[in-house]
């Protein structure tokens, strides 16, 4: 503590003042409080000696205890409209301070903002983004290869092995693989003779009788063990 401090008090800051103002204004709005709660219960007091003055006959007694009822009644206003200003400038000083404290955390924040911009190296950001990238590219791409080794081990074999299955199945239901595959339309072809041959039931024989192609006769035959 200084020579200034010890003569005069130690200073105090624009919020140090604000809080002691506004301790001072709540303790004289609890004190107008009590004093208000005391006119009140006075004010009850007079009124019930007035009515009993009254049935006593006691004019006299009951105007000068009437009066006593105004002024009290005047002060219990007067208090209220007293308490009113104080909350005023009670709200105002809070409104000041909570403006202050704002103050200071903007300085604050604004401060940490402006030391992380001068520490941020914008070029080095950049490096390093580009090599990000880079490096990324390069992943994407090894990945993409090895994506494709694997493709390629996996696959080995596959149509062979199919071709197989299929050839095996065409076997056991009595159809040829290369004579399916090399004749297209055989199914087109089929369903033709298969036609004809049924029209020829229907209508009958016509003239040469049963006489057929050898060909189409096995063919009709294997369509006959397919379907069953």
């Amino acid at each position: 503590m200084n020579i200034l401090e010890w003569a005069f008090g130690k200073r105090m800051t624009p919020a140090e003042r604000l809080r002691k103002n506004q301790r001072m204004i709540d303790k004289a709005i609890r004190e107008l409080d009590q004093v208000r709660v005391k006119l009140e219960k006075q004010e009850k007091t007079l009124v019930g000696q007035i009515k009993q003055s009254a049935k006593n006959s006691q004019m006299g007694a009951a105007k000068i205890q009437a009066k006593d009822l105004v002024r009290t009644r005047r002060y219990v206003e007067k208090f209220y409209g007293m308490r009113s200003q104080l909350q005023k400038i009670s709200l105002r000083l809070q409104t000041h301070r909570t403006n202050e404290q704002m103050m200071q955390a903007m300085k604050g924040a604004t401060m940490a903002l402006g030391s992380m911009n001068r520490s941020m190296n914008l070029p080095a950001l950049q490096r390093i983004a580009m090599e990000f990238e880079r490096e990324t590219a390069i992943m994407d791409e090894r990945q993409e290869m090895v994506d494709d080794a694997i493709d390629d081990a996996m696959d080995v074999g596959i149509e062979e092995e199919g071709d197989e299955i299929v050839e095996q199945v065409l076997e056991e239901i009595g159809v040829d693989l290369n004579q399916s595959f090399g004749e297209t339309p055989t199914g087109l072809q089929s369903e033709k003779v298969a036609d004809g041959r049924i029209a020829q039931a229907i209508g009958g024989p016509s003239g040469g009788g049963g006489g057929g192609d050898p060909g189409d006769d096995d063919l009709q035959a294997r369509l006959d063990s397919l379907r069953k």
